[in-house]
This record gives C-alpha cells, sequence and structure tokens, in this order.
C-alpha cells in the first residue's frame, strides 16, 4: 500500500498511561509514557525530535484531551479517531498492539479525524454543557420537592403548575416554618390560582413531619444555589456569544428554538458548514436520522446511533416545542 505519511505516530490512551508507536523510514518505535503534563511534554519532545508531522489517538472518554491541548501548540497535526472505526483483529488485543495498529493505519491514509472545535468553541462549549447538567439536575431536585410533598398527604402539584413559581413557593416556605392553617396559607395564591382557593386548600391538608420540614427546607436551599449558578454561567455563556449574535438572531427565528437551543447548537456544530456536504450529512452527523442497515437486500435495524447526546437532547426538545 502506498505510504502516505512517513513520519507519524498512534497512539494508545489509558487513564494513566499512554503507549506511542512512532514510525518513521528509519523503522519503528514504541515508548510508553505517564499521564501527568511532565510525561506527556516528554512525549511531545520525543515525537519533535523525531521530526514526526501526524499524531492519530482514539477518543477515549476525556484522556485524550491532555494530549490534545499540548500538541495543539506545535506543527503535529492531531487526529481524534472514533474507536469503531480502528477497531483491530479480534484476539489480538494489546497496548502495544493497539499503537502499532493506529500507526499502521495512519501511515497509509486510512484514518479520518473527529470534528474537534478550536479551543474558544471547546472552552464554551464545556460551559455550555455544564449549565445544562445544572438545569437538569435543577429539575430533578423540583422532583424530589414534588416526592416530599406526596409523602406528606399534600397535592399542591395537583393545583399549582409549578410549584416553586412565586404561589408555591410561598406556601412551601409556611409548610416549612410549620403552618397548617389550610386557609391562611391559601391566601398566598395570585393571578390565576386564586380562583382554586377553595381546592388549594383542600390540597394543602396534609400530615407534615418535622423530617419533611427539613428536607424541603434543605431542597429550596439547592435550588436557590443552583438558581445563582445557572445565572453566573448565563452572563459567562452571553459575554462569550457576543461575535455570534447575528447567527443567533438568525437560529433564534425559527419557531421552536429558543436562546438556549441555538447556543447549544451553535457550540456543538460550530459556524463552519463547508464540513457538511449537504443537509443530509448535518443530519446523519448529529444522529437525528435513521440508521443505514442492510444486507442480501434486506432492511434490517434502523435505530438511530448515539451521537452528540446534548445536540440531540436539544434539537429533540426543540421539536416538541
Amino acid at each position: 500500500m502506498e505510504v502516505i505519511n512517513p513520519y507519524c505516530c498512534g497512539i494508545d490512551v489509558h487513564k494513566k498511561s499512554v503507549t506511542a508507536c512512532l514510525i518513521t523510514p528509519k523503522g519503528k518505535e514504541i515508548r510508553t509514557f505517564g499521564t501527568m503534563t511532565s510525561d506527556l511534554l516528554e512525549l511531545v519532545d520525543w515525537l519533535e525530535a523525531n521530526q514526526c508531522t501526524i499524531v492519530a489517538m482514539e477518543s477515549t472518554g476525556v484522556y485524550w484531551k491532555p494530549i490534545y491541548n499540548l500538541l495543539e501548540a506545535t506543527d503535529i497535526k492531531v487526529l481524534v479517531v472514533n474507536a469503531q472505526h480502528i477497531k483491530a483483529v479480534p484476539g489480538r488485543k494489546t497496548d502495544v498492539k493497539d499503537a502499532e495498529w493506529i500507526a499502521d493505519l495512519l501511515r497509509h491514509g486510512l484514518l479520518r479525524g473527529s470534528y474537534i472545535p478550536d479551543k474558544g468553541q471547546r472552552e464554551l462549549r464545556e460551559l455550555v454543557r455544564y449549565r445544562r447538567k445544572m438545569i437538569e439536575e435543577r429539575s430533578r431536585e423540583a422532583s424530589r420537592i414534588q416526592k416530599v410533598l406526596e409523602g406528606a398527604n399534600i397535592k399542591l402539584g395537583d393545583v399549582a403548575s409549578d410549584i416553586l413559581g412565586k404561589s408555591g413557593r410561598n406556601i412551601l416556605e409556611a409548610l416549612i416554618a410549620g403552618n397548617s392553617n389550610v386557609q391562611e396559607m391559601a391566601q398566598f395564591a395570585q393571578k390565576r390560582m386564586k380562583s382554586k382557593t377553595a381546592l388549594l386548600e383542600k390540597s394543602l391538608q396534609g400530615l407534615m413531619g418535622k423530617h419533611q420540614q427539613m428536607m424541603l427546607e434543605t431542597q429550596l436551599a439547592h435550588i436557590d444555589f443552583l438558581d445563582a449558578q445557572i445565572e453566573k454561567l448565563s452572563q459567562e455563556i452571553e459575554e462569550r456569544m457576543r461575535p455570534f449574535e447575528e447567527a443567533i438572531e438568525r437560529l433564534d427565528g425559527i419557531p421552536g428554538i429558543g436562546r438556549r437551543v441555538v447556543e447549544q447548537i451553535l457550540v456543538e456544530i460550530g459556524l463552519d458548514m463547508s464540513r457538511f456536504p449537504t443537509d443530509r450529512h448535518i443530519a446523519s452527523w448529529a444522529a437525528l436520522c435513521p440508521g443505514n442497515n442492510e444486507s442480501a437486500g434486506k432492511r434490517k435495524s434502523g435505530k438511530t446511533r448515539k451521537g452528540d447526546s446534548s445536540l440531540k437532547a436539544s434539537l429533540v426538545q426543540a421539536v416538541k416545542a
């Protein structure tokens, strides 16, 4: 086979060690390094000393990121490859053989790197993904509050669409304080809930224990903390997204897509659409189209791939909206 990359290296990445197979016209050399920054700098120096021009490694969890961060600052091209695309022959798997296999595929130009955005977009992506996790955690905490209320025979959720709205929050604080006067608590109802005063009084008749009061107090404090952190992250994201304001406004005009969904789309996909020849390619990359599995003229399972879970969840949410 034709040699495309005469000076190349394949790296098998693990949590505590990396095995590198360097191939040059002089031959093949295999070395193992630790994953501390000093060890990885030694790896980079070794690659540069041997005039390596391109490196490939599997996208193993988050363990490829420290290596990528250091190699990004050099003239060495880095490919982060989907592990499914480079599976070796079964039964012959060791760290050394994995590194050799990756290096051999890279040498003959048989590897295609995954899309890795630039440093600024990667930082923004981490912020947006973390904010999404915080929002999901807030939703889980709200569900826990509902469970505590059900355990205390209080059916506030049957009357109020949002138990953490202004009316619901005042009622929860009264329950935490030990108030058992349902008529008094029902007066906290505002706007449309005022028409449900009689039903609200009935829903607040329960058996609230001391431990449940303590749990509600802790859960509300946690929700307040999460709200503050989400707001803090949103401010940082908004500041970093200012250069993309024109794209944000255009996408925000699509029915069902709000600003947070737009931000998720931009940090996951970016603005450069030249990577996708057609709209079908980007739908396939996002794993939002049927799978393609056909053999002997028969269509088999058409389930979608896992894809980018953050992007997929946001787009599904937009469709439902």
